[in-house]
């Protein structure tokens, strides 16, 4: 294929809408994925760096949210949104890694226990925050997973609370309470953060 031929094929993928990429993605054009990774990643990313922070496993996370997109996609129902089914697949594949990094801690805090000093852990972010920015990103570290998921899509991603409901598959009465809990929390932990 030629460039000017590419640029074209491109140009097509980027005027169809979602279904019709989902469809070419269905009969194996890989290129319909390529066009979905663009419109979605932004939004993918919001939502693992709200579960996970801004560190590498956000990334591979959001890399896994899309293979797992593309090996599911036979299973994918048109009464949603892509963007609906890929934010699915980031918070479970987000929650999935919190419990993988809780079991790394518990394991790290075993061998601290046993006078192994020469293990450190350095968590490093690659962009500068303000504090504001700072303060929040902790305090929504330390709330549940469960919690974070609501917040990141009630207030972070602006679903509604059914919208969110349906995505995390929970009734609406426990989406409203975990965001009540959360609120509560992210105050109480922003104001001890602010008084450091």
């Amino acid at each position: 294929m030629t460039t000017k031929k590419i640029r074209n094929v491109l140009e097509h993928y980027k005027q169809l809408d979602e279904s019709e990429l989902v469809k070419m993605l269905k009969q194996g054009k890989e290129l319909a994925l390529t066009e979905l990774i663009n419109r979605y990643q932004k939004t993918v990313a919001r939502v693992v760096i709200g579960m996970l922070g801004n560190t590498p496993e956000a990334e591979d996370v959001g890399q896994e949210t899309f293979i797992r997109f593309w090996s599911s996609v036979e299973n994918y129902r048109h009464d949603a949104k892509v963007s609906t089914f890929l934010t699915r697949i980031a918070i479970n594949l987000s929650i999935n890694e919190l419990r993988r990094r809780k079991k790394r801690y518990e394991w790290l805090d075993f061998l601290e226990d046993k006078k192994y000093k020469n293990i450190t852990i350095i968590e490093s972010d690659q962009y500068i925050q303000t504090d504001e920015q700072e303060h929040i990103t902790k305090a929504l570290a330390s709330i549940e997973p469960d919690q974070r998921a609501v917040v990141i899509l009630r207030l972070v991603q602006g679903y509604s609370t059914k919208e969110t409901a349906d995505m995390l598959e929970i009734p609406l009465g426990t989406v409203l309470s975990r965001l009540s809990r959360a609120l509560e929390k992210l105050r109480i932990e922003i104001i001890k953060l602010e008084e450091i």
